[in-house]
């Protein structure tokens, strides 16, 4: 692997150098529309469902459905795309979410079965499960190992303004036009651009495994995980953080019963986050590297949890906005240091694998969580899953602190040597 070292000076001070790699801006400009396309998508499916079923468990069954087959299949998917061509296997998974995706336009024209909808989401789960490990792969193809902190940086970036676009046109689309079925349409164009984008990706080849498979090559990324105490760590940092701090999942309630803001309200909510963690992006790829990665991890997710408490409590709009911002901000602190940390820890031969096991976490945190704060919230009601949520999120750091020193002594993110 490159080490420091290969940075030259202007590289070092430049927080745009991975964009100026062609491959890199395809490749982001392809993860903008499809992320701009999914962010609507889960707008229209949780506001739809909210005024079909006016059920908290129908909005947690949406991440339940799509999570299983993610948490099944990601193994024999990490391992897939470590044996075969990764931007095949994108394609192939990128075409089928939208595949799931007219059948969603299709059931929302017509009025179709709830279990149809429910089954289309658990189309896109299992296209899930083989894009994200295969996907994982093409930032290391398209920029050199000692910009792969940059990279992490302005890719969460680009999710995260689809994230603030599409939440509030999704918004906008529902005020104006009564319905969500033109959503779900868009999402399946989006997944077709992003195959084209793909295509035009020249980038470098990057070793395949040379194992069959077995259950111990299968398993392989779980054992480097817990060999790599740091990711570890950071790992379950973030899962457990948005395990019990998933107060997004609940934003249709919020914005209906208890802030009676309307899907404007909501489309504003849904993106606070996004600006929040854009904002914060901007802050990193402008800031000197990393001096002490890991309590800096530590801090954003103790915050996160704070501010989800706050959130859960606030009846004031703009307030419970605030919030939504300062935890989208927090959040993309750990996403990066957490991308940035897989990025230059895990072999080129592994990468697959190791972005399956991570999938497996990532999954069960996003939809096992709304899963989680929908089943809670109809037991106990929105607000004290949201608050519970957020005391669970601080009780975490406070183990993984006392448990993993090797997240506290943690320094710079660079490629190790």
């Amino acid at each position: 692997m490159n080490t420091q070292t290969d940075k030259t000076p202007a590289e070092r001070r430049d927080p745009y150098a991975a964009l100026r790699f062609v491959d890199f801006r395809l490749l982001l400009t392809g993860r903008f529309i499809t992320s701009f396309g999914n962010e609507m998508l889960s707008f229209a499916i949780a506001w739809e469902l909210w005024l079909r079923t006016h059920s908290a468990f129908a909005l947690g069954m949406v991440g339940l459905v799509q999570v299983i087959p993610v948490i099944i299949l990601s193994l024999p998917a990490g391992h897939v795309a470590d044996q075969y061509n990764r931007r095949r296997i994108v394609l192939i998974a990128q075409l089928s979410t939208g595949l799931c995706a007219l059948g969603l336009a299709y059931l929302s024209f017509t009025q179709g079965a709830l279990v149809l909808v429910y089954l289309c989401l658990f189309g896109i789960g299992v296209a899930r499960a083989f894009n994200d490990p295969a996907s994982s792969t093409l930032v290391p193809e398209t920029v050199p190992p000692h910009l792969f902190s940059s990279a992490a940086t302005w890719n969460s970036s680009t999710w995260q303004l689809a994230s603030i676009v599409g939440p509030a046109v999704a918004g906008l689309v529902v005020a104006f036009a009564g319905n969500v079925t033109y959503i779900y349409v868009f999402d399946a164009i989006g997944a077709i651009i992003f195959t084209i984008m793909l295509s035009l990706i020249k980038g470098r080849q990057l070793p395949l495994a040379a194992k069959s498979a077995t259950w111990s090559s299968l398993t392989e990324g779980f054992r480097f995980m817990r060999d790599t105490k740091v990711i570890l760590a950071a790992i379950t940092l973030d899962m457990f953080a948005v395990l019990f701090g998933g107060a997004v999942a609940l934003l249709p309630i919020y914005a209906t019963d208890i802030l009676h803001v309307g899907p404007q309200g909501m489309g504003i909510m849904r993106a606070a986050p996004s600006i929040g963690a854009l904002l914060m992006a901007f802050v990193i790829a402008h800031s000197p590297p990393m001096k002490n990665a890991g309590r800096t991890l530590l801090w954003a997710v103790a915050g996160f949890g704070a501010f989800t408490i706050i959130f859960g409590l606030s009846t004031w709009f703009w307030l419970s906005v605030l919030m939504l911002g300062l935890l989208g901000g927090l959040d993309n602190v750990s996403v990066v240091i957490r991308g940035t940390l897989l990025l230059t820890h895990t072999p080129d031969e592994m990468r697959g694998r190791i972005s399956g096991v991570n999938s497996i976490f990532i999954g069960i945190s996003n939809e096992l969580g709304s899963f989680e704060s929908g089943f809670a919230a109809a037991l106990f009601g929105p607000i004290i899953a949201v608050v519970a949520g957020g005391i669970g999120t601080i009780l975490v750091v406070l183990t993984v602190a006392k448990f993993w020193p090797e997240m506290r002594n943690l320094k710079t993110l660079d490629v190790p040597e």
